[in-house]
């Protein structure tokens, strides 16, 4: 396996010099994780980026337990309080229909910034070895092993390709239903709350729902009174955090005296589909491989698990002891066994919320009266 050692980049237009083992398109949590996992197995890793770091992205910010340790493994240890000093979310509370309904997160999630998350995992690559570059958008990718990446800057080339860029990139495929009559957008900030409770807390309504939780903001800054709203909400329900808020009496009430902390960020359009982790050749991870309903809980997890397991595949490749095809057809395999039943699930509690009113609170009486019940369907996220 090639040793890792100088890029052969050229600022002027034109091949790069040297082919890469792995070129990794997209610089958040699914590409970082993958970039890393190959460059300490010792590839030659390229690592995208079209956006700038620090960043605040849409997103709940929250961490299963699951995928921690994994992180853990995956940051530098310089990072570590990030891990060990973020806030800890020990329940889920859902308010739907005037109740709430309870649910333990055991062991506790934790929550934590994508703007701190982000650059401490691109960070991290950089230090493994990994060859970074930000402010650069790929135009278009041929190949199919290897690949041509181009750039506006030059042309490089590579033995494998992670696709990390995200839920709606131009190097996706065209998702059934983006010219659907509902148009779904994603909105986030972080507001100034007193003593907020370590829940997350998802308040539901017609068309959409909102996410709060508690959430610092810079390694081992030890802050409190911080709380990150994420909302998913139909084009034509809402489409400021604002208007979202007073979709719900109870978020209404809570969100009263708050203060915004920045102006905030949002996304569109959102779009389900059926998940397609490969796609001649191209590993897909992330978003780029499916985009899971935020109210789950587990977009960075999933993000975290897909890109290890993309480079967990593609290491017995640089290897030479397997072929590219064996690499993907490893990866689509158990990325479905693995990955898939979570979007599956995710899927049908969606139809379950949507369904009307009348229909719903048998089944919402049910589970109030039936915790393990309500306890289970959040296990079956994770």
């Amino acid at each position: 396996m090639n040793a890792i050692h100088s890029t052969g980049w050229e600022r002027s237009p034109g091949k790069c010099n040297v082919i890469y083992d792995l070129i990794v398109i997209g610089g958040g949590p699914a590409g970082t994780s993958a970039a890393i996992t190959c460059a300490r197995a010792g590839a030659r890793v390229l690592l995208l980026e079209r956006g700038r770091f620090p960043r605040h992205k849409v997103c709940g910010e929250f961490v299963s337990a699951e995928s921690l340790n994994l992180l853990l493994d995956l940051l530098d240890a310089r990072h570590s309080p990030l891990f060990s000093e973020a806030v800890r979310i020990p329940q889920v509370r859902l308010f739907l229909d005037g109740r709430t309904l309870h649910a333990p997160v055991n062991p506790p999630a934790a929550s934590i910034s994508r703007l701190d998350l982000d650059a401490a995992l691109w960070d991290s690559a950089e230090r493994y070895g990994v060859e970074t570059r930000q402010q650069l958008a790929v135009k278009d990718i041929s190949g199919t092993g290897p690949f041509l990446v181009t750039t506006a800057e030059a042309e490089l080339e590579s033995r494998a390709l992670v696709n990390a860029s995200g839920r709606w990139s131009n190097l996706n495929p065209t998702p059934n239903g983006h010219n659907s009559t509902a148009k779904w957008l994603g909105l986030k900030g972080h507001f100034a709350e007193s003593s907020p409770l370590a829940s997350a807390d998802l308040y539901f309504f017609d068309g959409g729902y909102c996410g709060v939780q508690p959430v610092d903001l810079g390694e081992g800054a030890g802050q409190s009174g911080r709380v990150n709203a994420c909302a998913m909400v139909r084009a034509d329900v809402a489409s400021t955090l604002p208007d979202v808020f007073h979709r719900h009496p109870a978020l209404q009430e809570r969100a009263r005296e708050w203060k915004p902390l920045f102006d905030p960020v949002s996304t569109s359009p959102l779009v389900f589909r059926k998940p397609q982790p490969e796609q001649d050749g191209v590993l897909m991870a992330g978003d780029a491989a499916a985009f899971v309903d935020p109210f789950v809980g587990d977009g960075v997890s999933l993000a975290l698990r897909s890109g290890r397991l993309a480079g967990e595949c593609l290491i017995p490749f640089f290897a030479g002891s397997s072929s590219l095809p064996d690499a993907a057809s490893d990866y689509r395999r158990i990325y479905e066994q693995t990955v898939t039943p979570v979007f599956r699930t995710s899927s049908r509690i969606r139809r379950m919320l949507s369904l009307p009113q009348a229909l719903r609170n048998p089944i919402l009486s049910l589970l109030e009266k039936t915790p393990a019940i309500t306890r289970y369907l959040v296990g079956k996220t994770r």
